[in-house]
């Protein structure tokens, strides 16, 4: 009897030392966080306040417009939330990458046998692990407000939607912070976050807005994740008839990755353009 036995799996040298420049950039990051915990408490405070204002302050009367009693309307609101919590994390990428250009920490690495791309992979892989524990976080405290996923396996698919989201604002942070002129601006831009956020499907449904900020927010990347994650976890949702809505799923995935194409090589060509 003879046996076939398969190639075994070899990766080049280059690729082997992206792999661990990135993971060491990654775990610089990680540890960064490990010793300043406020930074991911800073991030939690507005989804967590979020929760408390529209889902309890603001939350019957806006249950009571869209049909939908306190609890399922909380339910509706959850989903929004995560999406929230994945788009807000731009403000930490932006304000570290902005310091680490400061400081002078980037000219350092580029003066090792470092690729440029490993020290942006890390820093956006570490963003990615951090969100996970976001996530962890905020969904905790929305199963202690009564909400929970209906949809099963789908709720796997939810998480990568979420995740997917959260890569992309990655690179728009990282590329931020290496535009801006220091973790000052930086803090100033984030401002520009809030109404994004607000003008989604993250808090009501479109319909309910005016119809100038409403074409707006069909086609915010946010809206489509939201969508696309109440539908997936089984949570309340508001009947709309927009495009986007009845694609929510394919425009989760087609704006992450829009967005990832289009910040990445910017970010890696402003790294390289840097002190020049």
């Amino acid at each position: 009897m003879t046996t076939v036995s398969m190639p075994a799996l070899k990766l080049s040298a280059p690729t082997v030392w992206f792999v661990a420049d990135t993971w060491a950039v990654t775990r610089r990051h990680l540890m960064r966080l490990v010793r300043r915990p406020d930074e991911l408490l800073g991030t939690l405070l507005i989804p967590v306040m979020a929760v408390a204002m529209f889902g309890f302050v603001f939350g019957d009367a806006l249950g009571a417009a869209m049909t939908l009693p306190g609890t399922e309307y909380r339910e509706f609101l959850l989903p929004g939330l995560f999406a929230l919590t994945m788009a807000f994390g731009i403000g930490n990428t932006t304000i570290s990458v902005a310091a680490d250009v400061r400081g002078g920490v980037l000219d350092r690495m580029r003066s090792l046998p470092m690729s440029p791309a490993a020290m942006l992979a890390g820093r956006s892989l570490a963003d990615l692990l951090t969100a996970t524990v976001e996530l962890a976080i905020v969904m905790g405290l929305g199963s202690l407000l009564g909400w929970q996923w209906h949809g099963g396996l789908g709720a796997l698919a939810a998480f990568g939607l979420l995740a997917l989201l959260r890569l992309a604002f990655s690179w728009i942070g990282i590329l931020l912070g290496l535009l801006v002129s220091g973790p000052e601006a930086a803090m100033k831009y984030f401002s520009l976050l809030f109404p994004l956020a607000m003008v989604a499907d993250t808090v009501i449904p479109t319909d309910l807005m005016p119809d100038a900020l409403a074409g707006i927010a069909r086609w915010n990347p946010l809206s489509a994740t939201v969508i696309a994650t109440r539908h997936l976890f089984g949570s309340p949702s508001a009947a709309t008839t927009s495009w986007v809505a009845e694609h929510a799923t394919a425009m989760a995935i087609a704006w992450p990755v829009a967005i990832t194409a289009v910040c990445m090589p910017l970010a890696l060509l402003r790294l390289r353009r840097l002190s020049r």
